[in-house]
């Protein structure tokens, strides 16, 4: 039994692709001319398509005379030299149709993913604002400059954590990367500390390594 089908343009493709089909096994030689076609509940079977399916399809042949539609006694093959002719008229048609609705298809699928990525990008923003509000501490960097008062001392002799709040997760030299540092390392000219703390640790370490 046929499936029902969503679209109009589908149900024409069918019938449209099944003529064509026919046409081409009509030109190859596969059915002959004067051949008398089974009735229309075989061909459809074969096709797995519904008799009215196969009825449209041998329309669009018999506009060109390619086949002779006999009442209530099937179908007679009539001309291969108008299959042919049937073929160069609708091929390119037929096959400029089946891009559309590809081009279409693609259309539609193109836009369903935008509109996927855009709800990913929401809830994406949404679970890292609530991460934020839930969680007051962010990383942050700060560079020692030349003229800092805190240069070749330890943290520990600076007594950094006690002084700013802030702990230095890590410490970036010269190209290098010095990761949790321990009270003993001494800073260094254009040192890049990176900290986690709250908003106002940024504000104190700012102020103490100046």
């Amino acid at each position: 039994m046929e499936k029902p089908l969503k679209k109009k343009r589908d149900s024409v493709a069918i019938y449209a692709k099944i003529a064509m089909d026919i046409a081409n096994r009509i030109v190859n030689g596969e059915i002959p001319e004067g051949k008398r076609l089974s009735g229309r509940s075989l061909m459809s079977s074969e096709y797995g398509v519904s008799p009215e399916t196969i009825r449209r399809a041998f329309s669009l042949l018999e506009e060109l005379q390619v086949v002779q539609v006999f009442q209530n006694s099937g179908v007679l093959v009539h001309s291969k030299e108008n299959a042919a002719k049937y073929i160069a008229r609708h091929g390119n048609r037929n096959a400029t149709r089946t891009l559309l609705v590809r081009m279409r298809e693609l259309i539609e699928a193109h836009e369903s993913i935008e509109r996927e990525l855009f709800d990913i990008t929401k809830s994406l923003m949404d679970s890292t604002e609530r991460f934020t509000a839930s969680n007051p501490f962010y990383t942050f960097e700060c560079t020692l400059s030349p003229s800092s008062p805190t240069l070749y001392k330890t943290l520990g002799e600076l007594s950094f954590w006690q002084q700013t709040h802030a702990t230095v997760i890590a410490i970036r030299r010269e190209g290098s990367i010095v990761l949790s540092p321990g009270p003993d390392i001494v800073l260094e000219p254009l040192d890049v500390l990176v900290l986690v703390g709250d908003q106002a640790t940024r504000t104190a370490v700012e102020a103490f390594i100046q």
